[in-house]
């Protein structure tokens, strides 16, 4: 059962945020008026992550799960691969190799011909993380390292690397990772709260209100650099002048975050930010030195709409005993409104966005219901002036690229610069997961980087896992201006027929069978592997389809088991399919059919290939 959010509900001792109708938004976007002309400039990046425009005349790229810099042209599309980092770990979908930011002097003649990177790697020497101990092995001793390389002009190369800082938080979520060079020459370097207090990791504690110690700092311990900016000198030492926090000059520039995955300079030198939101609530925010941004006591606004804080790592009853889901809080676990929280906070200059009632669940999104949420996926964040020949009427205005949303979004800025002085414009739709941008130097083309897959709003509503541009640079063009808004074209078709003739074609045959211990290991090794992107309770998950529900019943109704674990292995974990051991993804399977409303029985699921072909799911 589901209950309206009302306030009053918020003060029962069991919350219920979910409803039944289709979410709302405060505020919305409205569709932009200009032309451009889409070219598609490369595709097949191994999930290309950052992008950013080089003095070289060509667009330098990182690609996320190769561990690779490669160059693109960005008129013929060919690729130049700068480096393959050897000891880049990407062993999901948040990690490996992240943000990346060219020095100034890059190609100036000045000897400075640097690139700085920061990615995942596997840290032995440090030792384990004690935060990993749900996740899988692979996460057991990762983290993040900010590295320079030297660039030779002649071979195209990066090379001659070095270490500028390592040891820094890593996680299977929430891993943030942008950096950027700063006008005062300064590094400034995103750590994510490493997706705590939800999906999988929901029993421990987010720490972004946590700040570092004297003794943590001297001993190399970076653990309390979780939801925060950083601010580096170039070695990698602490600037001297960084804002004194409870009592510590740190590495630590500001705090309270939860997934800021963007930020940029203006020319004046103020600090633009993007971060993700909960199920409500992206940000748009203006870094200040020494500011504390609420997270998570507070998400966008200090409105006490349709957000708490629960903290289910201090839950009465032991937390693992429990099953996640942001749509109902137990009565075992504190809660506190936004109100209470009393200490000063900086408020964003925009959410992106906020729900207007409350409503979490569309049926239009057919159980996947997080892309029916009000927030975007705020993936990157540019600063754009026009110029004298730059876009017109985009004086000042800030680029927002959206993975959920499949767009870029436009936000106007005050003269100041301070405040959004218009409506926010969502242009360029299409069925991807738009993940960062770089804008060419006559300021008339953006270039824009494609997630190769992943989850999005489909045009017209709904939700498609099929990219229209998987792994690409796309290049908009600026034409001028239209008539009117511009509503977005499909590109492609989803061939719904092929899903309704599997599904005419059921296989007949008993359902399947499991032990309850299978499913207990199941629920373990699920948690470990799986629930960080498909949720608590198979549905709540922001990064990949449900497991359970209606989706799962029309997606795997009628279907075998083996065609399940086939598929199965043939996927998951994402950055190693079929790297477990096949007892390992059967007890999963168990599990998912557990929520799915299936009965132990005392036979357990079968490996054997004939066996699981006569078991059909229903």
């Amino acid at each position: 059962m589901t209950k309206q959010p009302t306030l009053a509900a918020l003060l029962l001792a069991a919350v219920t945020f979910a409803a039944l109708l289709p979410a709302a938004e405060k505020n919305p976007p409205v569709r932009g008026s200009k032309r451009f002309d889409r070219t598609v400039v490369v595709s097949g990046l191994a999930d290309p992550w950052e992008i950013e425009w080089g003095p070289d005349g060509w667009l330098w790229v990182t690609e996320r799960s190769a561990g690779r810099i490669t160059r693109v042209h960005p008129k013929t599309g060919e690729r130049k691969a700068a480096v393959a980092i050897g000891e880049v770990r990407a062993p999901g979908g948040q990690d490996g190799l992240l943000g990346m930011t060219l020095h100034p002097d890059l190609l100036q003649g000045k000897g400075r011909d640097y690139v700085y990177v920061a990615y995942t790697y596997e840290d032995r020497e440090k030792g384990f993380d004690p935060n990993a101990a749900v996740a899988a092995p692979a996460y057991h001793y990762l983290y993040t390292k900010v590295v320079r390389f030297s660039y030779d002009a002649g071979a195209g190369t990066l090379n001659n690397p070095l270490d500028v800082i390592r040891g820094l938080p890593a996680g299977n979520d929430h891993n943030a990772g942008r950096l950027k060079f700063g006008p005062d020459g300064k590094l400034y370097l995103t750590v994510g709260d490493q997706g705590h207090n939800q999906l999988g990791n929901f029993c421990l504690p987010i720490e972004s209100q946590r700040l570092p110690a004297q003794a943590e700092l001297d001993a190399g311990d970076y653990e309390a650099y979780v939801g925060k900016v950083l601010r580096l000198n170039l070695d990698g030492s602490v600037p001297a002048d960084n804002p004194k926090l409870a009592g510590v000059v740190s590495h630590v520039y500001s705090y309270g975050h939860r997934n800021t995955q963007g930020i940029d300079f203006a020319p004046d030198g103020t600090l633009y930010a993007s971060e993700h939101g909960p199920h409500t609530d992206d940000e748009v925010n203006i870094i200040r030195a020494g500011g504390n941004y609420g997270w998570p006591n507070v998400a966008g606004r200090q409105d006490d709409e349709f957000y708490v804080y629960a903290r289910w790592a201090d839950s009465s009853t032991p937390c693992k005993d429990l099953t996640y889901d942001f749509t109902f809080v137990p009565e075992s676990v504190p809660f506190a409104k936004e109100s209470a929280f009393k200490e000063p906070f900086i408020e964003p200059i925009a959410p992106l966005f906020t729900s207007a009632d409350g409503e979490f669940e569309d049926p239009n999104c057919g159980g996947v219901h997080y892309i029916c949420w009000p927030t975007i996926g705020p993936s990157s964040i540019e600063y754009y002036a026009a110029g004298d020949n730059g876009i017109l009427g985009w004086e000042r205005v800030l680029f927002v690229t959206a993975l959920k949303r499949g767009s870029l979004y436009t936000l106007p800025l005050d003269e100041t610069g301070q405040k959004v002085s218009g409506p926010i414009v969502r242009h360029f739709q299409s069925e991807d997961r738009f993940r960062d941008t770089a804008v060419s130097p006559d300021r008339r083309t953006i270039y824009v980087a494609m997630d190769p897959s992943g989850l999005a709003e489909a045009v017209g509503g709904g939700t498609i896992a099929m990219m229209d541009h998987p792994g690409a640079i796309v290049a908009f063009t600026y034409e001028g201006e239209a008539d009117g808004p511009i509503e977005p074209v499909r590109l492609s078709e989803n061939k719904p027929a092929a899903r309704q003739q599997a599904r005419a074609d059921a296989a007949e045959g008993p359902p399947p069978h499991f032990t309850a211990a299978q499913a207990e290991a199941g629920k373990a090794a699920y948690t470990a592997n799986c629930a960080v992107c498909h949720g608590g309770n198979l549905t709540n998950g922001s990064h990949g389809t449900p497991l359970a529900g209606p989706y799962f019943e029309q997606k795997w109704s009628g279907q075998t088991v083996r065609a399940l674990f086939e598929y199965t292995k043939q996927k998951m974990p994402p950055a190693a399919p079929g790297s477990l051991a096949d007892q390992l993804y059967l007890n999963v399977l168990a599990y998912v059919f557990q929520l799915n409303a299936v009965e132990p029985s005392d036979k357990p699921l079968p490996a054997d290939p004939e066996a699981q072909v006569k078991l059909v799911i229903r």
